[in-house]
């Protein structure tokens, strides 16, 4: 509102000074910090993004198969199941051979995997991924032979079949060549055809259960408050930090699908827990906007943190009827040979020691093994996380 006033009353502006006009922009200023701030806290999430229903889910297949075609880069002779595989194959298309004779070369046993989605019907394709189970070289060029995919109970739900996709190469001669990605790895888009029903029957449902994909007991309960609050009832009861139970009949929804559609379509507030996540091998820090430090030192080889919260009573100004209020100060300082340092203030966060420490110096992995430190000596405030 402020910004506005500058805008459409420039002259007002000019009479009232620099001063004023230095007022009224910081105003703005803190106008505008507080709406980013709001928008912030109050993040909306649609319950459809953080739940699942119970019941409607996807399904692993796996099968075992043939990759023919290859340019002999396939399984060699000391891979008998291959031969074996081959031999049978032959077989079964009427060709008696003997697998002492077979030669491999141009062929590659793989196992081949796909995602079963939910609500799948027989005809419709999904994708299917090819990997080596051999000692082949490549499989690249190469065509999978028809291969049924079986879901853990034994049943055949999908039979895939098709020229693979390699997302690489490998060219040259021997001593002389160059390679690019996984070469015993392809893929085959929608190369797999559905062949038994594998939906779920909604009509059957007489309570449909959301399932949090990260447990919340305040987001657990928020969604049932907001889905009891847009039906005008209690329909819905959170009866843990996963899960939020919704009584069909007493929604008086005309079908499933259409219940499950208006529930997933509210949104609640939403906060994101305080975690950092660590991965070791590559050095990644990763991070949450609400993580804080409590009062730590540490001290690494030659490196020494401390980080100090202090209480500061701030006074209102003269006049203004408010009240003293009392602060956290944060300072962290960080020393090396020759020494360094850092100074965080009101409030130091993960976010800013991180590169307060890079700032001098510090490699991922130093900073990886500090949080870790830090959360040891529970200075910490958030779930560490190691990958």
């Amino acid at each position: 509102m402020a910004a506005e006033l500058l805008i459409e009353n420039p002259h007002q502006a000019n009479r009232h000074g620099w001063p004023q006009r230095l007022a009224l922009l910081a105003v703005a200023w803190l106008l505008c910090s507080v709406a980013l701030l709001g928008s912030e806290v109050d993040r909306k999430v649609l319950i459809r993004d953080m739940t699942q229903i119970q019941g409607v889910r996807d399904n692993q297949l796996v099968g075992y198969g043939l990759v023919i075609g290859l340019r002999n880069t396939g399984d060699t002779q000391q891979t008998f199941f291959t031969v074996q595989t081959l031999a049978n194959t032959l077989q079964r298309m009427g060709v008696q051979i003997a697998p002492g004779v077979v030669v491999v070369k141009n062929v590659a046993a793989v196992f081949v995997t796909a995602t079963l989605p939910a609500f799948a019907r027989p005809g419709m394709k999904v994708d299917v991924t090819v990997s080596s189970v051999g000692d082949a070289k490549s499989v690249q060029g190469g065509v999978l032979l028809l291969t049924a995919l079986r879901a853990p109970n034994g049943e055949v739900y999908a039979e895939a079949q098709g020229p693979l996709v390699i997302g690489g190469y490998s060219e040259g001669v021997p001593g002389n060549s160059k390679s690019v990605n996984h070469l015993t790895v392809g893929r085959i888009a929608e190369g797999a055809i559905v062949e038994r029903d594998a939906a779920v029957d909604l009509s059957r449902f007489r309570v449909v259960s959301l399932l949090l994909l990260s447990s919340d007991f305040t987001a657990a309960r928020d969604i049932a408050e907001v889905i009891n609050k847009e039906f005008g009832k209690t329909i819905a009861n959170a009866i843990d930090s996963r899960r939020v139970d919704v009584d069909v009949a007493a929604s008086g929804a005309a079908s499933v699908p259409l219940l499950i559609a208006r529930v997933q379509n509210l949104s609640i507030r939403f906060r994101a827990p305080a975690k950092v996540v660590v991965n070791e091998r590559t050095g990644t820090v990763v991070m949450g906007g609400d993580v804080r430090l409590s009062p730590v030192s540490v001290i690494q080889g030659s490196l020494t943190i401390d980080v100090q919260t202090t209480h500061v009573v701030v006074q209102p100004p003269p006049l203004s009827g408010g009240k003293a209020e009392v602060v956290d100060e944060t300072k962290t300082t960080v020393g090396d040979a020759p020494a360094q340092s850092i100074e965080l203030q009101e409030g130091a966060n993960v976010d800013e020691l991180i590169k307060g420490l890079h700032a001098i110096g510090a490699t991922s992995h130093d900073i990886i093994s500090i949080l870790q430190a830090i959360k040891a000596a529970g200075g910490l405030q958030a779930d560490l996380e190691v990958i």
